[in-house]
This record gives structure tokens, sequence and C-alpha cells, in this order.
């Protein structure tokens, strides 16, 4: 047997599982060499690591599931886990059936805790999550790099992931995800990183299976404009921000060129552009994305091409088997070299060292964790605070909060109503509880009476349905909760409709026309078009309540009765059902267009609140109070404070010279104070309040977003009659424009800063002078652009609307 074939046997019998016992420096194989010596950089570390393998166990450890290097003392290592909201099970997790490290705490699906648009929430949520993750990996459970967050926006509500996300607005994203990769890693600074994370999906990936388009072969067209504004500022947050650990590539194309074996995405954009270099950060493929280069996207012309262009592009991991497989003979006919397989090696190695995994347990803080540090009580004292804080309060007409006694009982109906693992959505651990609203609402003795209904969208089974008249009948105060769950949108799954189902509109509106206080809790990820709802004089309240993890039910009952006053915020626009045929699933631009058709081009009434001409059912930013807020500037508290005009060139000099790039610079609250004043005017109950300032204005290339979203920050526990101030701090990059080259500009022009979603407090202000580029958008190499199955070359790249690179103060048109 070659030893190519024998390290391939070697790769089959000793793959599987979670990562094995950590190397031994003491007494090991590696005693002695500088992998060992705490004093060297992790590069150089792990630089003699790789030095010491065979070209074999190279290419053997190329795969997520590596079999390491027994003869080394180097055990298999399990590069696949999860923690989307809490250590998450399979993959490289390994959760016991009972006793110890038998569950992890299981936080809210991401769409509901940026909701709550509460940055020091994420951090904490995620500092949980990464403690958790390291005590099972101490217990040989799991392993230390996590394939999180999913940051990709949220801009359609068919998309079966959304639930994966914050929401569709990428400053929100990108603010999102500063905080959780700070609390998942730790400062950039710290000797050991807590875990990795990993953000995915690099870029452009928002569909499933929708009309025959496969995630697997769709190519996005996204224009450089769009790919700057809305595509990428999360992945700039990742890498250049963050400094996050790992990035994913996507199944998808980009322009034509599958994402992992394209280079201007893997090296230009995120090595070079965002300065994401350090040796000890790599890329994984999605999985079997490497796969995809060969067929479906039929970008490489042998599988071993489709490999090498992965390898070469800067895909340095391979979710899958197609490396171990057609890598050697890709070493063999020269598609790659030891300097690239070496490269991609060492970065993953870096990392574990980074992490301390070849270093004395003594000498770490996180290496002392077990199971006594998962699912503390403050875990599941933050569980709840994730899922009340997110909650949203659509309509009200005063049922809300629910004044029960003992004397008045509670119609809970629904197949949300007595839910379990629905509570938790797709990639979850075992939680230690799963308290449905029914549970909650018997645990506080509350008078139920308990039915399921119809849920998802499917067909009625009207068969069922006389025990939800039942329980209506004997309750004063009617709750249906329902909605979606992962039966209807989950990854492989986007949705044919946005609409509620038939039947379960069919049961509200039944349940309503009783005439006794009606409830409708709305529950899943993707929101499902209220209209109907909202219309009916006999809904009484409208609560949306996500995907809410362990707690949900103890969080959605406290909203119910008042012991908990929502704040939350819609991170989507909730459109209207009929946007689903105003728009194909797969149409990647944002702006909206009045096309024929006839040239190619398809009418569209636009993406996201900010391009959208449509009228929304509700609003992003929507969420009402069991109180009344007043918010204003503090130089004028009820209209327009009109300001001087701004000079574009003071801005830039008042940037302080520690700031690191432009479009960081704050707006100096000395020119432009941005803080707010929210007063609770209510004489009752106590609230949060989320504060969120949009810009909107005439400035940069038409057409103009109605607004965006530039600064927000979370206000806790405002007591009646109590003024709190908001810091809304604003960046000159918050207020740039991309224009179509891609480039983020701070035009000169009209600028409106506006308090909330609907609200009258404002700033209004003119910047005058030259137009500044914060960034240039890096162009593709067109001289390489030659065709498909070459390194670092390939068809299909947008070039149109470029032209000469524009430096700082040049004017653009």
């Amino acid at each position: 047997m070659s030893p190519l074939r024998s390290g391939l046997a070697a790769f089959l019998c000793l793959a599987g599982g979670a990562s094995a016992l950590f190397p031994d420096c003491v007494n090991g194989p590696l005693k002695g060499e500088l992998v060992c010596d705490t004093s060297a950089s992790p590069r150089d570390r792990a630089a003699s690591l790789i030095s010491l393998f065979t070209v074999p166990e190279k290419l053997n450890n190329t795969g997520n599931t590596s079999p390491g290097v027994p003869r080394l003392g180097v055990p298999p290592y399990e590069w696949w886990n999860e923690a989307l909201h809490g250590v998450a099970a399979g993959h490289g997790v390994n959760f016991s059936d009972a006793g110890d490290f038998s569950h992890a705490t299981s936080f809210p699906q991401p769409i509901l805790m940026g909701a709550a648009f509460d940055d020091e929430l994420i951090h904490a949520v995620a500092t949980v999550v990464s403690t958790e993750a390291r005590a099972f990996n101490n217990a040989n459970r799991s392993g230390l790099d996590y394939w999180t967050p999913n940051i990709n926006p949220y801009k359609d509500p068919r998309w079966g992931r959304g639930q994966e996300t914050p929401g569709e607005d990428p400053y929100h994203l990108s603010q999102y995800v500063r905080a959780l990769i700070a609390g998942l890693q730790g400062d950039k600074d710290d000797k050991y990183k807590r875990v990795v994370a990993t953000c995915k999906h690099f870029v452009g990936y928002d569909l499933e299976t929708w009309n025959g388009n496969y995630r697997y072969q769709f190519d996005a067209q996204i224009s450089p404009q769009d790919l700057a504004e809305y595509y990428m500022p999360p992945f700039q947050s990742c890498a250049r921000d963050s400094n996050v650990g790992a990035f994913m590539c996507s199944y998808n194309a980009v322009n034509g060129v599958p994402t992992c074996a394209d280079p201007y995405l893997l090296q230009t954009i995120l090595r070079e552009h965002w300065g994401w270099t350090d040796e000890e950060q790599w890329v994984t493929s999605d999985c079997d994305s490497i796969q995809n280069i060969y067929l479906p996207h039929e970008w490489s012309p042998t599988r071993e091409q489709a490999v090498a262009d992965a390898l070469n592009a800067g895909t340095d991991l391979n979710c899958g088997t197609y490396y171990p497989k057609y890598l050697p003979g890709a070493y063999a006919q020269g598609l790659i070299n030891d300097t690239t397989l070496d490269r991609a090696l060492i970065r993953q190695y870096s990392s574990l060292i980074r992490l301390g995994y070849f270093d004395p347990p003594e000498a770490q803080p996180y290496r002392q964790l077990n199971f006594n540090n998962v699912s503390t009580p403050e875990a599941e004292a933050l569980a709840y605070r994730a899922a009340a804080e997110g909650i949203v309060l659509l309509k009200n007409d005063g049922a809300l909060p629910l004044a029960l006694n003992a004397s008045t009982s509670l119609a809970l109906i629904g197949d949300w109503a007595n839910a379990t693992t629905q509570l938790q959505g797709n990639y979850a651990g075992q939680a230690p509880y799963l308290h449905s609203p029914l549970h909650a609402a018997q645990a506080r003795n509350l008078t139920v009476h308990y039915a399921a209904g119809p849920g998802g969208q499917g067909d009625p089974t009207t068969n069922s349905w006389d025990a939800a008249w039942a329980a209506a009948d004997a309750a004063d105060v009617i709750v249906y909760v329902g909605g979606l769950d992962i039966s209807v949108e989950a990854e492989g799954l986007d949705r044919n409709s946005i609409a509620w189902s038939p039947p379960q509109l069919d049961m509200i509106s039944a349940l309503a026309a009783q005439g006794k206080p009606t409830v409708v809790l709305a529950m899943g990820a993707g929101q499902l078009d209220s209209a109907p709802l909202v219309a009916n004089p006999n809904v009484s309240a409208i609560l949306w309540g996500g995907v809410p993890g362990q707690a949900g039910g103890d969080a959605l009952i406290d909203v119910l009765l008042g012991d908990k006053a929502p704040a939350g915020r819609l991170p989507v626009t909730q459109y209207p059902a009929s946007y689903i045929a105003e728009i194909a699933m797969t149409e990647m631009a944002l702006r909206p267009a009045n096309g024929s058709g006839e040239d190619g081009a398809s009418a569209s009434p636009g993406r996201t609140y900010m391009w959208y001409t449509g009228r929304p059912t509700f609003p992003f930013g929507a969420g009402l109070h069991y109180t009344t807020f007043n918010a204003s500037f503090p130089s004028n508290s009820t209209t327009t404070t009109t300001t001087s005009t701004l000079s574009i060139s003071a801005l830039l000099a008042a940037c302080p010279p520690s700031t690191p790039h432009k479009d960081l610079c704050p707006l100096p609250a000395s020119l432009l104070p941005t803080n707010a004043l929210i007063t609770n005017t209510g004489k009752t109950h106590a609230s949060d309040y989320v504060a969120l300032l949009f810009v909107s204005g005439t400035h940069g290339p038409a057409p103009r977003p109605q607004r965006r979203l530039v600064a927000y920050t979370r206000l806790r526990d405002i007591a009646a009659g109590e003024t709190r101030t908001a810091a809304l701090e604003v960046s000159l990059g918050s207020l740039a424009r991309v224009d179509e080259r891609g480039r983020r500009v701070l035009f000169p022009g009209a600028y409106r800063l506006g308090l909330d979603v609907d609200g009258p407090p404002a700033i209004e202000f003119a910047l005058e002078g030259e137009a500044a580029v914060l960034d240039e958008w890096p162009e593709p190499d067109e001289s390489v652009r030659v065709g498909k199955g070459v390194v670092g070359v390939g068809e299909g790249y947008f070039v149109g609307g470029y032209g000469s690179g524009g430096g700082e103060g040049q004017e653009v048109l």
C-alpha cells in the first residue's frame, strides 16, 4: 500500500467522535519540541509541529474530523462543534444520557435575542456559552472550535435559517457580532482564547430551497454596492473589528465563483482589505461545499482541481471528506504545493495553541472548568432574561397585562401552548428543562384550560378542534399560542407562504368572536402577516415570542401577567402576505426596481425597511409598551432641532488619531450631540426602553434609503416618572453611503437623525465640502479572469460600474 493510501486508511480508522485527550508535552513524543515551548509564538510553535508531519499525515488532517498523528502523540480532533444559542448536541459535542454533562443552558434563538437590541445581554450570553463549551471540552465531550455565529442578514422572510440570525439590518448585526465574539473568544489581548468562534456563511447565503433553486447550486448575483453596503458589513465586523478566529465560506457562488474557491473573497477582501492576517485565523468550508465546487457549480473540471482551487484560494479546512480523499491526487499532479498545504495546517494548529491545547492545564484559567460551571443559577436566570427582553408587543387594546385572580381562568390553546423542543428551534443542545407556557401558568397556580390547536402551515384537522372550543368556553381569557416551528422553517426548508395558515387563522377568529379578551402569541422566527389579526377588533393583543429557549414559557406568561414589561423591537420587517409574489427569493438586489422584464430586469418593491416601497404590516423596530414614553433631544423636547452646517473636512480632522479606520470615527458630541432623554410618562409600570436612532436625508446617490439604523441602546427598568439618558454614539461610517463602486463615502447634503420608528424628535443638519471616501472597496483583478478551474481566476466577477479608484477627499459623483 502506498504511503498516501495508508495515510487515508489511518484517517478512516481514527476519524469520528469528539476530541480525544490533550497532547502530552511533559512525557509524550513532543516533549522537547518547539510546539511545547510556551514562550514561543503560536505561529512558530505550529510551524514546528507541522514540520514533523509526513505529507500523508498532513493530507489526512485536512478534514473536519482530523485523525491526528498518533506517532507524535497528536490526538484526533473534531473541528466541527456548534453553539448557536448554547452548546448544541451532535457533530463534535456529546451529551451524556444522565448526570453530569446531560444538559447545557439553552438560550433563545438569535432572532429573539436580536429583538432585545441589548449588546450587553449578548456578551453575557456568549460568555456563558463559551464557559460551558470549555467545561464540555475539559470532559472530552467537545472540541474548542464552534461554528457560530450565523451572521447573514435576514433579508427575505421565507428563509428557513432566519431564526439563526439577529435580524435584517447590517448595522445591528455588526454591533451584535462584536458583543457576541468578545463573549465567545474573550478579549483580543488575552493570552488564551475561551473558544474559537466562526462567522458564517461568507457570503450572500440566504436561500435553502425555493422554486427549484437550491443552496448547493445557487449563484448569487450581487453588485459591489450591495456587497459593501449590506451583505458584507457583519463579516467586516467579525474580521476587522472583532478578530474572530475562523470564517466559513458558503455553498453558493457569488457572481459566478463558488465562495470556497474565490480568492477575491477569501484573500483580497477578507485577509488583505480587512486585515484578517493573524496566522491563527482560518477558513473552513461549509459542510460538503468543496464537493459543490465540482458539482453542481461545475467550476473545476476535476475533483482534484476542485480541492486545489479551494485550498489555494484560502479555504484551509474541509467540512467533509473531499480534502483528505482528493488532495493526495491534487498533490501528486502538482495542483497544490507544500507551502499552501502547510499554510492551512499552521493556521489551524496555531489557533489550537492559542486555545492552550498544548499547554499545561495548571497554567490556564479555562482548563479548570467542569460541570459545576454548566447551567448555573446565573445562567438559567440569563436564559429567562434573554427570552423576556426579546418579546415584542405588537397590538394591545388595553387587555394586557392580564388582571387574573383566583376567580378567573385562562384558556391556553395552540400547538405551542405545551411546547417542548419547539422552544429551542434548530442547532440546540439538551436543555436542563423546557418550560412551556402551560407549565409556567400552572406553576403560578393559575386556573388553566389547555387544548392543542392547529400548527405550522399544514392541512386542517378539525376533528381535534372540539377540545379548543371547550377550553375557550370554560375560560375568562383566551390565549392562542401558535405560528411557525422547524417543521415549517429550518435549514434546508424555506417557506412558500408568509401568511398565517388558514386553519390557525380560522381558529383564532372563531375564538375571538366569543367576545372574551383574546391574546395571540405569535411564535417562530419568521414573521407571519398579522394584518387580519390587527384588523380584527375581537383580537385584543398580539405578542411575538420568537423561539424563546428553555425558559420561554416563563417569560411569555410573565409578560402576559405584567410581571415583566415588554420592550423588544422587531428585528425584521413584517411584510404583507402578498410580498412573496412581488419578489423572487433569488433576487439579491435591495433597491426597488420598475423593470418590465423585457430587458432582463424585473420589477421589485425593494428589500428590508431601508428600501421596501410598500406598506409593511409592522415595520422594522416596531414594539409597544405597557406604559408610555416621551423621547426627546435635550435641545428641543418636542419637535425638530436644526443645527448649523458641518464641514466634512472638520469632521475628519476631529477623528482621534488612535481610531484605526476612518469609518469608525465618532461624530463629535461637541458638534452634534445625539444623546436622547427618555422619560417614562406612565403612572404605574416600570419598563425597559430601546432607543433606535435612524438617519435619512438627501445625500449620496439616488435612489436613497428611507432610513438607516445608525445607533441603538437599551435602557433597563425605567420607573414611572423617571428620565434617563440614552447614549447614542454615531460614527462617520454610519452616516456614509456606499456608491456603485462599493466605496463608503461621506457625502455633502441634508441629514436627519430621527429617534424611534415613528417618533417626531429629530436633529437636522447639513454636511458641506468635498465628499470623502472612508473605505475604498477593492476591485477584482480582471487581468486574471481567464476562465474556470485556474487558481485565483474565474469568470463571473461583477465589474460593471468600476472605474479608477479615488482617495480620501476625492469628489464622488
